[in-house]
């Protein structure tokens, strides 16, 4: 076999059409040998001659796309100074474009014996270990274009691979839970329909099922393991894991992106699979543990804020130069959209405090490629002082955590609720404001993967995770949900359609919401897990998204109520029945079915009315007086008691307030146009009652004398199908306990 001195960079299994140059990066290993492995279990070592600033590298001639391969790292084993380098155990490429097998967890995969965490474990890792593999890079993307949706037009919709495409009947059985599923018209169809203009993937990076729980019978359902950072997992592909993952994942990426859908991808840069200095030899730790990872004073233990046993060193440069190389390669390569990092705070923990000036946010602020794409934090992790909403830096968007807490509380009748809500609403001008965010900086959401979904958040007061074997204990107490009255599934009418209203006021409101809405997959039906809030074991149909029948097709044109054949119009009460599982009891499956595309059909109109109307998806805040130049005096938002009097301190402050109406004003929007033209929109008037109890709304006098109700999370279809009631100014409506009411005025 011919070995040529090769490149330093990039990093990986670089093929160029006639071999390929391999490169990796270690300062612990006096020696590095490139394993080329066979498929009858045998393997061709060479060794890594040529070194460049800590980087061995080669380039073999002849060596193609397909081909298996592993390092295998010499060096100092020393735990107690941080080093774990053992050529005895085949190494993942941190690089690598492909990763092949699975792990079958035999004693090899360790560093240690089994019961003697003292003793060195020599045995050979390879037959039970996965491998990297050499990808061919080239692919017809044809004329695919970026979406680049505008933050204020993005809906975003949460997602698992698997998890949306695993029982859509329409999909092909050989499809099903993959990324070729994701590309199939159905869901495409779904989406687009839907309204939802960004597609945010659960992990997708390769990662690795967990030991715990592959003994236990379960999964790690969620992904949240990464072991390969530039590797889509070889799970998710429906013919083969020798790069063709690689080729289907960007299949997918195109045919959403034709559809307008942009991609983006939930990231785990904060710790990787080989856990805890009692987990696994994989890669990162054999190769260079203590460049990799933050150690602790003795160094053979590790410093943990994600609560998965290792936590990546932040200000390591080989450490932020992967991170960076691996971000690029996904947006320039495999065409992403943007990124939602998993415990974005561990990020900026470049040494013990959470610092938005880390190294980690100069790098992405200043890369031409990354800076210019979706960053979307989760601004928080378990380490001290890990609770960051708001803190992050402009350029960032963030899940905001307290709106899902608040619109949470005020939905379930919690006192004290009303003076955040507002701020809640309008955008969060409290927590973005002063670093010159815009409210485009939230992204809301009531509910997502982590936590109950929207039909179990009005269903269950408790969580009930028995299925996940910890005897219950797992999984976050304190969730927020009102069960109305009933602990789980229920044939009770009067429980049934509050839940069902519910539901609604939770969409209605993320939807009327300054700010980027996100979605969690399957809320659109009212999904069920059982009670189950924390399903990241769970790969069964208890996650998986259980599909009304013509789903798809429910539904056409988002303004006219085309697609009503699919759905028993009942008026007023037709649509109240939308509560519970459809696997766990209630009504008869052709009535819950029927319930399921209502509140599908409820899901679309809101989404289309946001989209349609640029007042709820404002570019800059209220500033809570008339615009300059306005054709009327009234503030671009205006906040009323029930009665109709202006909102006062004591009204806000009040222990049980749980009413209020905004006006938002369509001819009162100070941000322009795309080429500078002025804004005009229709104004709305946005009523709220979280009482338990009917309440009294007054129409204010002065807003205008005409409206139409567009909105009735009590009667939905009375309210959307265009024949919603007329109102005047002055008038007195009743709405019922726990429901919205929005009134829309021409501009």
């Amino acid at each position: 076999m011919q070995v040529w001195p090769g490149q330093m960079y990039p990093l990986g299994a670089t093929y160029d059409g006639a071999g390929t140059n391999f490169a990796v990066f270690s300062e612990a290993a006096t020696r590095i040998e490139l394993c080329l492995l066979h498929d009858d279990g045998s393997e061709t070592a060479v060794e890594l001659r040529e070194s460049d600033a800590f980087v061995r590298h080669a380039y073999l001639p002849g060596v193609m796309p397909g081909q298996r391969y592993g390092f295998r790292a010499h060096g100092p084993y020393e735990p107690e100074r941080g080093h774990r380098c053992n050529s005895a155990k085949l190494l993942l490429d941190p690089y690598a474009r492909a990763m092949s097998g699975v792990i079958d967890w035999d004693e090899a995969v360790y560093g240690y014996h089994f019961g003697r965490p003292e003793v060195r474990n020599d045995l050979d890792s390879a037959p039970h270990t996965m491998a990297s593999v050499v990808v061919n890079p080239y692919f017809d993307w044809g004329d695919d274009r970026p979406p680049r949706t505008a933050y204020h037009e993005t809906v975003l919709y949460e997602a698992h691979v698997k998890g949306l495409t695993m029982r859509h009947p329409e999909l092909p059985d050989e499809l099903r839970g993959t990324y070729a599923a994701l590309a199939h018209p159905a869901i495409i169809d779904h989406l687009a329909k839907l309204g939802v203009t960004a597609l945010e993937l659960m992990p997708v990076h390769q990662f690795v099922q967990d030991h715990r729980l592959v003994d236990a019978g379960l999964s790690n359902y969620w992904g949240y393991n990464t072991i390969g950072f530039f590797a889509p997992h070889n799970a998710y592909a429906s013919w083969g894991d020798r790069g063709q993952q690689v080729l289907e994942f960007k299949t997918a990426v195109r045919a959403l992106h034709q559809a307008g859908i942009e991609v983006i991808l939930d990231v785990v840069y904060n710790h990787t699979a080989e856990g805890s200095h009692l987990g696994p030899t994989l890669s990162f730790r054999g190769l260079d543990n203590a460049s990799y990872y933050r150690l602790s004073e003795d160094r053979q233990y590790y410093m943990d804020t994600t609560g998965t046993g290792n936590s990546l060193l932040m200000r390591s440069p080989h450490v932020l130069q992967l991170v960076m190389d691996s971000l690029r390669y996904w947006v320039q390569e495999m065409h992403v959209d943007g990124f939602r990092f998993d415990l974005a705070a561990t990020l900026a923990r470049q040494f013990h405090e959470v610092d938005r000036l880390s190294s980690f946010f100069d790098l992405v602020h200043q890369d031409p490629v990354v800076s210019q794409v979706k960053l979307i934090a989760e601004p928080w992790d378990v380490g001290e002082g890990g609770y960051q909403v708001g803190n992050f830096p402009p350029l960032w968007t963030e899940w905001n955590g307290k709106y899902r807490d608040t619109v949470r509380d005020l939905w379930r009748g919690e006192p004290r609720t009303l003076a955040e809500f507002g701020s809640r609403l309008a955008g969060s001008s409290d927590l973005y404001q002063e670093d010159g965010r815009r409210p485009l900086a939230s992204v809301n959401f009531v509910t997502c993967h982590d936590g109950f979904t929207l039909r179990d958040l009005v269903s269950y007061n408790d969580k009930h995770n028995e299925d996940n074997g910890e005897d219950n204990r797992d999984g976050e107490r304190f969730n927020r949900s009102w069960n109305c009255g009933v602990e789980g599934p229920t044939d009770d009418p009067s429980v049934r359609r509050l839940r069902a209203r519910q539901m609604r006021n939770f969409l209605a409101t993320l939807m009327l919401s300054q700010g980027v809405p996100m979605l969690s997959q399957g809320d659109e039906f009212g999904r069920s897990q059982r009670g189950n809030n924390n399903a990241y074991c769970q790969d069964n149909e208890l996650s998986w998204v259980r599909w009304p029948e013509r789903a798809s097709a429910a539904g056409g044109d988002h303004g006219s109520g085309a697609g009503d054949d699919a759905v028993e119009a009942d008026g007023a009460d037709g649509a109240d029945g939308a509560a519970d599982a459809p696997d766990a009891g209630g009504a008869d499956g052709a009535a819950e079915r029927d319930e399921e595309r209502e509140l599908l059909e409820f899901v679309r109109r809101m989404v289309w009315l946001r989209r349609d109307h640029p007042v709820f998806r404002r570019r800059r805040f209220f500033q809570g007086h008339p615009m300059e130049g306005a054709h009327d005096e009234l503030s671009d938002i205006a906040w009323f008691t029930a009665a109709g009097a202006e909102m006062g301190p004591r009204d806000w402050q009040s222990v049980h307030a749980k009413s209020l109406a905004v006006f938002l004003n369509g001819s009162s929007i100070s941000e322009p146009g795309p080429r500078g033209e002025p804004i005009a929109d229709d104004s709305f008037l946005l009523m709220f009652n979280a009482h338990d109890q009917e309440k009294e709304f007054t129409v204010p006098e002065h807003l205008g004398r005409q409206w139409q109700v567009v909105v009735d999370t009590d009667r939905p279809r009375a309210a959307t199908d265009g024949a919603g009631a007329k109102v005047k100014a002055g008038d007195r409506l009743m709405l019922i306990g726990r429901s919205l009411l929005v009134l829309q005025r021409p501009a």
